[in-house]
């Protein structure tokens, strides 16, 4: 928590989707897009389409946000069930730093592991864009390794803390 600078929000101007490269590249070069990385290593019981072990059809996620098991089946209605986490949101990286990156990097944190997660749709849907100060999962058995993950990813590519979240961080890991 030392290294990361406290600082306010820069404006969203300039920011958009594209700006963090193709949505769940390959940049790791597995032949598996990152969206089905991160579905093969945070979920059980895992079957796929085809026979290459890549694209998961179903498993099991035991969601930290919520406390659940939930079954995730692919498809136009049921994949949104379980969705991919950005642990620091783009757009909140943007305006804490990320505007200043070159495409390349903010390539990779778009799709490290480490700022990514299986979580509960509906969980993620309502953080949206928000920071540890405003949103906290409701599992609270799961408080303290969701905040020390924000604080490694943040740390690891200099993304800045407003003073309510860095106070928010502060205590919740104290309690750990």
């Amino acid at each position: 928590m030392a290294t990361i600078a406290v600082k306010g929000r820069a404006p969203k101007t300039g920011y958009s989707r594209e700006q963090f490269g193709q949505a769940w590249a390959d940049v790791d070069r597995n032949g598996c897009d990152t969206r089905n990385d991160i579905l093969k290593r945070d979920l059980t019981a895992i079957t796929y389409t085809n026979s290459t072990a890549c694209k998961v059809q179903t498993g099991t996620l035991n969601d930290l946000y919520t406390g659940k098991t939930i079954n995730f089946v692919r498809g136009d209605k049921t994949s949104s069930a379980v969705q991919i986490d950005h642990l620091v949101p783009l757009s909140e990286a943007w305006q804490k730093g990320a505007q200043q990156w070159d495409e390349k990097t903010r390539t990779a944190f778009s799709n490290d592991p480490r700022n990514l997660r299986a979580v509960d749709g509906p969980s993620n849907s309502s953080k949206g864009d928000s920071d540890l100060a405003s949103w906290l999962p409701k599992n609270r058995g799961h408080w303290c390794t969701y905040v020390s993950e924000i604080v490694h990813v943040k740390a690891t590519y200099g993304v800045w803390m407003t003073e309510a979240e860095h106070a928010r961080a502060r205590e919740i890991l104290a309690g750990c």
